[in-house]
């Protein structure tokens, strides 16, 4: 895979805000969010993300399928199963980033007994 770098210096172009827009519209769905944090810890199967993530498994699959089509979640078939993973692992970075920045902005969203950030 081929990978770039967009530096402070290069021109941000249309096409450029619209990756960052639909990168957003991504994060702006819980579900998918969790889906996208928790396979920072490696591969799942569907089955495994909708238990963990108390959904069904058709929400699921339609989560899944919307971050395939944008690129940010890969399956791989293994025997019946199919196992999902992060595209990039600068990704799972990206969400650890974000999510400091999150609790940095507003610190009172997260304590120990969870995190209510909005």
């Amino acid at each position: 895979m081929y990978y770039w770098r967009v530096s402070t210096t290069t021109t941000v172009t249309a096409s450029h805000a619209s990756a960052l827009s639909r990168l957003g519209h991504m994060l702006s769905d819980g579900t998918r969010t969790q889906i996208l944090l928790a396979l920072r810890e490696g591969p799942a199967r569907p089955s495994e993300l909708a238990a963990r993530l108390g959904v069904t498994k058709q929400v699921m699959s339609n989560q899944l399928a919307c971050l395939r089509g944008c690129g940010l979640v890969a399956g791989e078939a293994q025997g019946r199963s199919t196992w999902y993973r992060l595209t990039d692992e600068r990704i799972g970075s990206a969400l650890g980033d974000l999510l400091e920045l999150a609790v940095t902005v507003d610190p009172g969203c997260c304590t120990p007994d969870g995190c209510t950030c909005r």
